[in-house]
């Protein structure tokens, strides 16, 4: 009930503020945990009401929020994609893995801790977020960009590894070197065969038990199907020693390769959103500040230090793999943060008395605060790769590059699915074209397909000038952004007051605002889909055809006077 309540109050407001819900959540936690205003509850005995003080029982639900999030991300790939990823997940995350375990042992020795603690602070710290991570990747909608698949890659492998460093430490503790051979050797059969067996027998199965549930035509049947297939899977993974996460991810797998995989989606979000928003608070419950405070020097230095070694270490090889400088600088800050599997690694280590407690404590508060810090990080990484991909495309259009003999052509600003659309139109009539946009990531895609689309901020008239502005027979404004698509058709107007400008607006209000700054044409999107569905309903609803379409157009002339007024406005 307090994390529900919590929820209520957090999600408006990190939208309103414009904080990812991540960093939201975990402050959250933070304050309602058993380091936060617990501390006061003896004086003030009402705090106890509004406070979790067991850590426990909300992290083993918690872990539900991760289960489901991998779950999510299966359902968009399929095993011939994911083995089409094998060289990036086997071969880089594999790499990440083993180099930065064996450079965080290594520095762990040089503090004179034991050989079995210095390998657990290796392979604990060598593993990030993949709850964070992906989450934060989602959000922003860029888990099928370059920067989303290398993260991916890596943190697929992790997940995989968990498992051997599982082992790995248990073999510290264990008597006889041969018995820890045969035991590992033995679970890592027993894991292959778990994976083989849940993919083969499960695209045998899944098809049928589907249309079985479906033909019910019962949505809480179907719902129920999914989240036992889900958590079954996850518990079988579990039981031979893999990851819960791993499970809901082959599970999401196989999910994807059917005709139910859409709304299979719908479904499950609102669970996947709740737990993973759970999960994050759990993990700032972990964090006290006290014990922050008494050893924060250390804490920033171990903090730094370790997306220092591990960014390096991930910018390298990214960049051996093939990735671009952008690319490569933002994943290895994106990664470069603890993750949730350290906890289960130091859990174990600390309970097999192989790890001191205070290192054990401090590996915690590291791990915490890293995760914690993640979406600042991870903003201020796109803005750095956002920089790089500025400069890399400015020293790849050079003049051969520009279509300076372009006339009579059409300038289109904003290279998305609408740029695309008019493009391909274009092309089809064999028009001269050329696009402009901001995402330095989408202008090089593009571009290797043969595009001829340029990175530039198109609110600058001497980027328009560039692209031949005066000679150009149109200019299209595609961007979603309203502030930056008015800004462009105002720059454009003022210098070109001959220029047609075709423009994109959302409504009838911002189609006003942007015929008022100077654009021939709008089409206010929402304007046009809403009065196209609701002419279709009131048909539906027994309206006359006729009728229905007086209605829509009476609205749509109402609506056409609110954006005359606008043309009102610029003639004024």
């Amino acid at each position: 009930m307090v994390f529900l309540v919590a929820a209520g109050v957090v999600v408006p407001l990190v939208h309103r503020l414009k904080v990812s819900p991540v960093l939201g959540f975990l402050v959250v936690g933070m304050v309602i945990g058993p380091h936060g205003l617990v501390r006061f509850a003896d004086t003030f005995p009402w705090l106890h009401y509004i406070l979790i003080e067991d850590v426990e029982g909300v992290q083993s639900l918690a872990h539900l929020g991760v289960v489901f999030l991998l779950f999510m991300i299966g359902l968009e790939l399929s095993v011939d994609r994911l083995w089409a990823m094998r060289r990036m997940v086997f071969g880089l995350g594999g790499s990440q893995v083993f180099l930065t375990s064996i450079v965080i042992t290594l520095i762990a020795l040089l503090f004179e801790n034991e050989l079995p603690a210095a390998v657990v602070i290796g392979c604990g710290f060598a593993l990030s977020s993949t709850a964070i991570v992906m989450q934060l990747l989602s959000e922003g909608q860029r888990l099928g960009t370059a920067t989303g698949r290398t993260s991916f890659s890596i943190l697929l492998f992790q997940d995989l590894a968990v498992l051997p460093i599982l082992l790995l430490v248990g073999g510290f503790a264990a008597k006889g070197g041969e018995s820890f051979v045969l035991a590992f050797a033995w679970a890592m059969g027993q894991a292959v065969l778990a994976v083989a067996i849940i993919l083969v027998v499960g695209r045998l199965v899944i098809r049928p038990l589907f249309r079985l549930v479906g033909s019910d035509a019962s949505r809480e049947m179907f719902i129920a199907f999914v989240l036992l297939v889900i958590i079954g899977t996850a518990l079988a993974t579990e039981e031979v020693g893999l990851s819960m996460a791993l499970g809901a991810f082959l599970a999401g797998l196989l999910f994807s390769e059917t005709e139910y995989r859409h709304e299979i989606e719908v479904d499950i979000e609102p669970f996947k959103g709740l737990l993973l928003g759970l999960f994050f608070a759990s993990v700032g419950m972990m964090i006290d500040l006290a014990e922050v405070a008494d050893k924060l020097l250390w804490l920033i230095a171990s903090m730094v230090g370790l997306y220092i070694v591990k960014g390096a270490i991930i910018y390298v090889l990214a960049r051996l793999f093939g990735d671009p400088r952008s690319v490569a600088l933002e994943v290895s800050l994106l990664l470069g943060q603890g993750g949730e599997f350290a906890f289960l690694i130091i859990g174990l280590a600390f309970s097999l008395a192989l790890i001191p407690n205070d290192v054990a404590q401090f590996m915690l508060i590291v791990t915490s605060l890293t995760m914690l810090a993640t979406p600042m990080v991870a903003q201020g990484a796109r803005e750095l790769a956002n920089m790089i991909q500025a400069r890399e495309s400015a020293r790849g259009q050079n003049d051969s590059d520009l279509p300076t003999d372009l006339t009579d052509h059409t300038i289109i600003v904003g290279y998305g699915r609408v740029g695309q659309t008019i493009s391909a139109l274009l092309d089809a009539q064999e028009l001269p074209h050329v696009g402009i946009d901001f995402d330095g990531e989408l202008v090089s895609r593009f571009r290797d397909r043969g595009a001829a689309v340029f990175y530039g901020d198109a609110s600058r008239p001497e980027m328009l000038r560039r692209f031949g502005a005066d000679r150009a027979r149109a200019l299209v404004v595609t961007i979603d952004n309203p502030a930056a698509a008015g800004h462009v058709v105002a720059a454009a107007r003022q210098h070109w007051p001959q220029l047609a400008i075709y423009a994109r607006a959302r409504d009838a209000q911002h189609a006003a605002q942007l015929v008022a700054r100077g654009a021939s044409h709008v089409v206010p999107e929402i304007l046009e889909v809403s009065l196209e569905l609701g002419e279709m309903l009131l048909v539906n609803s027994g309206v006359p055809e006729q009728a229905a379409r007086r209605m829509v157009e009476t609205r749509r002339r109402g609506e056409q006077t609110t954006i005359d007024k606008g043309f009102g406005q610029k003639a004024g």
